[in-house]
């Protein structure tokens, strides 16, 4: 290739690289070659792997959790972008950046030696990738040592690539054809973007480029899969959607193998500057979701038309773009020269265990299996009910196994049209239906004999194997279940939970007996309470609720009876439990006196843990907000009316305070007033005996006379009259 330049970089000074720079390191595809890249050694990929190691790296998780922020001696030292400002920083970063210039931006890559831009899952990073090249470039007078730059782009860039061979359709690209690549239209910004950054790896040997063309992600928490994940898990649907045909063929990588190709391209400074990543499988897309639907789903898939792939809204352009794409293609040079600890190299399907492993790790996605026993009206089924509700598991009684089995079998012994066989059945299945056919006419034929001999109780042996049939169906290997009331027995517990597989015989503890994992209830609840109790529970039941039903008089007490009998044998089903060290917790109802068992529930909760699924669905966070917002206003509209209730109080106080004060001030006066006119009385008749005859005269001379100065003329007439000196 012209592109191509020989190594520059011995050993020695490839191990000097230490720091790694991701963009958007908070995103699946980023966050997990971060991960990946923070927990290898620098140079590790040169060693040749051994087979120990590889039997090794077998046993292991090929998820590897950094727990601790604290960098290990040798490994990479990994920084980045997030995506938004508030989310965490990785627990696998030493630094990373949010809402930064790209001023600032550009001094944290010069202090890089490995630059990673991932443009898989942001097309708006491709802009920001060619921006980080140039900028790059423009320094590299002012690098200290030889910088790496890998643009980690998508095969979609070859989406619309002409075949090579017109005969041979089957004919897989591979590195050396990536000069006739053509891209998907939605891809021409990518396309050119690894254009540019092969460009510049052409100009100084102090700055290597690549660009690495990565297949469909998948792994740990799913990627573009994850939608289809997610419908299986939930089983709210028949069968999972393909679109289209199916039978276009995606290049794919587990994400944690396309982290190790590029831990070999950083250790090994490859001669090829554009490599393929994708593993050695030729899946097409009816492959991966069938995959899904049998180890995860209903097991069945429907054909829908392509344009209706649009509707689904959790799925994206891109996402679609990548499921719909038909390309084959081998990764050649990454197979031969590369030394990668691969997690699915034989690809999706023939991994499913370990990705399904993976994925539910991830997700938190871990089933949660309760059992709840006690005696008839503790209150089994009402707290069956909403623990159901609240973990989002399926409330499994008796009577409704029996008969969705029975049903069942019915469905299938009815006669079928030639128009009922779904579009995915194949002719070659009509055999074994017919098989099926035969083995449940047996089946409902003993299941009759059985309850005509047993006054219409169906035998044991029935029972056992609808109810394993239940807990061994996907949903509740999925979701977990509540098993309620059930089993009674320490024999039906036995022989429900019993390994039927001798081969997977391997936990034998002195007489404990080897159970089945996949189904063995992970908490045992045991209720009780006095017979009194429960007998006057029963009694203050609602005629209406106890009609029909075992609560009536003479069915509760012989059912009272017959539990209280089968639980005083040495071997109790709780013994069973005890026995395989899953201890019962034991909740008496009696002594918690609530009729509503709101604190059995609370205390089970506590013991349980928090819901392990997908969390609240769009609905029921809309509906959740909703009932919060009502709430809110109910409580502000309450607080208002409680504040408009208080200022009336205090304005009616105030007013009746100042009536009281206006009145009481009225008193005051008119006693003052009385007070005086009381305490004037000797004063004015003083002045009307002694003083007032006198100053009459005396003003009346005074106005006769008329003085010049008529108050010293008054004052010598009162001085001259008066009666006392007279």
């Amino acid at each position: 290739m012209a592109e191509e330049e020989e190594t520059a970089a011995p050993a020695e000074k490839v191990l000097r690289i230490q720091r790694v720079f991701i963009n958007l390191l908070d995103s699946y595809s980023s966050g997990n070659i971060g991960k990946f890249l923070s927990n290898c050694v620098v140079g590790a990929s040169l060693e040749e792997i051994t087979e120990e190691e590889e039997e090794e790296d077998e046993n292991k998780s090929a998820m590897r959790e950094a727990s601790t922020t604290k960098v290990k001696e040798g490994t990479f030292q990994v920084v980045g972008t997030l995506s938004r400002p508030d989310s965490p920083q990785p627990n696998f970063a030493v630094e990373t950046y949010s809402a930064i210039s790209r001023e600032d931006l550009l001094l944290r890559l010069l202090e890089c030696d490995v630059i990673i831009y991932n443009i898989t899952e942001s097309p708006q990073q491709v802009e920001e990738a060619i921006w980080a090249v140039s900028a790059l470039n423009e320094e590299v007078s002012h690098f200290e040592k030889q910088k790496v730059f890998i643009l980690l782009s998508t095969v979609l860039t070859w989406a619309k690539s002409k075949s090579l061979d017109p005969e041979d359709s089957e004919v897989p690209f591979t590195e050396e054809d990536y000069r006739r690549r053509k891209a998907h239209p939605n891809f021409l910004d990518h396309i050119n973007a690894e254009k540019m950054v092969l460009k510049f790896g052409k100009k100084s040997r102090k700055f290597s480029t690549y660009v690495v063309a990565a297949g469909l992600q998948y792994g740990a928490e799913g990627g573009i899969l994850h939608t289809f994940f997610k419908m299986a898990w939930l089983g709210e649907i028949p069968a999972l959607p393909v679109f289209g045909d199916g039978t276009n063929v995606i290049p794919a990588i587990h994400v944690l193998d396309l982290a190790g190709v590029i831990q070999n391209v950083i250790d090994h400074a490859p001669k090829p500057r554009y490599l393929v990543a994708v593993d050695e499988s030729v899946h097409t897309l009816e492959d991966l979701v069938k995959c899904i639907s049998k180890n995860t789903g209903p097991g069945k898939i429907q054909k829908i038309p392509r344009e209706n792939a649009y509707l689904t809204k959790d799925l994206t352009q891109d996402c679609l773009d990548h499921l719909l794409v038909n390309l084959r293609m081998e990764a050649l040079f990454v197979k031969e020269n590369f030394n990668i600890r691969w997690a699915a190299q034989t690809g999706f399907v023939e991994n499913i265990n370990n990705i399904l492993k993976e994925y539910k790790q991830s997700r938190g996605l871990m089933p949660i299996k309760i059992c709840i026993l006690g005696p008839p009206a503790v209150g089994k089924s009402s707290i069956a009910e909403e623990l159901s509700k609240y973990y989002k598991l399926h409330h499994i009684q008796l009577k409704d196994v029996i008969s969705e089995a029975i049903a069942k079998l019915e469905a299938i012994v009815a006669p079928k049209d030639v128009g009922d066989v779904g579009e995915g059945e194949e002719e070659g299945e009509e055999e074994e239906e017919e098989e099926n056919v035969e083995d449940a006419q047996e089946l409902l034929d003993g299941i009759k004999e059985s309850m005509e001999q047993n006054a219409g109780e169906l035998d044991d042996q029935y029972i056992i194997r609808f109810m394993k049939e239940k807990l061994k169906s996907m949903p509740c290997r999925n979701q977990g279940y509540i098993l309620d009331g059930f089993p009674k027995t320490y024999d039906q517990a036995k022989d429900l939970f019993n390994q039927e597989d001798e081969e997977e015989e391997d936990e034998v503890r002195g007489r404990m007996f080897p159970f089945d994992k996949v189904i063995i209830p992970e908490f045992v609840c045991a209720l009780d309470a006095s017979d009194e109790f429960l007998k006057e529970r029963v009694i203050n039941l609602p005629e209406s609720i106890v009609a029909g039903t075992h609560y009536s008089q003479d069915r509760f007490l012989r059912a009272l009876s017959n539990y209280r009998d089968i639980n005083l044998e040495d071997e109790t089903v709780l013994n069973y439990f005890d026995e395989i060290e899953i201890h019962p917790i034991h909740i008496d109802v009696g002594k918690l006196e609530d009729a509503q068992n709101r604190l059995a529930i609370k205390q089970l909760i506590k013991e349980i843990g928090e819901p392990q699924n997908y969390g609240l669905t769009d609905e029921e966070k809309a509906e959740k907000e909703w009932k919060a917002a009502e709430e809110r206003l109910a409580r502000e509209a309450a607080e208002e009316a409680e504040r408009e209730h208080k200022e009336a109080v205090e304005t009616a106080e105030k007013i009746a305070r100042w009536e009281e004060w206006n009145k009481r001030l009225e008193e005051v006066k008119r006693e003052e007033r009385e007070l005086l006119e009381a305490q004037s009385i000797p004063l004015r008749n003083y002045l009307m005996t002694y003083v007032m005859p006198t100053l009459i005269q005396g003003l009346n001379e005074c106005c006769n006379v008329r003085p010049e100065d008529p108050i010293d003329y008054l004052a010598e007439y009162l001085f001259k009259n008066n009666p006392e000196a007279q």
